[in-house]
């Protein structure tokens, strides 16, 4: 769908990382880990970029994780520096590999995952199901929610961006009460990420279908 989303608040959430809540536009329905396309105006330029729900749901707010940085560009400045009231143009959702209610839910995150990945993991709990985190960041975001998660009972693993993921990966394959394949993978991050992610399921064995959203 094609809409105009209200800016509700804009919050530091990490180092040269925000969060902005929009109000949800009439119609409007989508799931963790689906994304959304924000456009606007920089200087007389058109900017149109994709950016992944936060949220664990869009009831009546929603939110994406917007990292600010100057391989960004100046749409993230941009973006960063919206006030509420401001607007955007948006259209999505777009994305098939979200979450959809499963039972047990693991969701690897490098850089800019963490955003999909606390969605993701506080809508799971929140439906009554099992969730472990492995977040690989050298300078992380979201770590409030994150903290959050691991004291209602979600498996949070994070590390620096060069850790072994193989190892965090089995720890929280068994912080889940899961054997591998038993349980819902979901990869998010940038393409060497993923690429080390999908290596580490390989050498686990795990013979089930991950979820992957690639950031390039």
């Amino acid at each position: 769908m094609d809409a105009t989303a209200t800016v509700v608040s804009v919050h530091d959430v990490g180092s040269d990382t925000v969060a902005i809540e929009f109000e949800t536009p009439a119609d409007f329905a989508a799931m963790p880990g689906q994304f959304v396309k924000l456009a606007g105006e920089v200087d007389g330029e058109e900017y149109a970029r994709f950016y992944t729900l936060s949220s664990p749901d869009v009831e009546d707010t929603f939110e994406v994780t917007v990292g600010v940085s100057e391989e960004g560009g100046p749409f993230s400045h941009y973006l960063a520096a919206l006030e509420p009231g401001d607007t955007l143009e948006m259209q999505g959702p777009f994305g098939s590999d979200h979450y959809e209610g499963e039972s047990r839910v693991v969701v690897l995150a490098g850089g800019p995952g963490v955003g999909p990945a606390v969605g993701i993991g506080e809508r799971a709990l929140a439906d009554g199901n099992d969730v472990a985190v492995v977040y690989l960041d050298d300078d992380p975001a979201h770590e409030t929610r994150l903290e959050e998660l691991a004291a209602v009972g979600a498996t949070v693993i994070m590390d620096d961006a060069d850790a072994d993921l193989v190892v965090h990966l089995r720890d929280a394959l068994l912080g889940n009460e899961a054997e591998s394949g038993d349980e819902q993978v979901f990869v998010y991050g940038f393409a060497d990420f993923v690429d080390r992610a999908t290596e580490a399921l390989d050498e686990l064995g795990y013979d089930g279908e991950p979820k992957v959203e690639n950031f390039g």
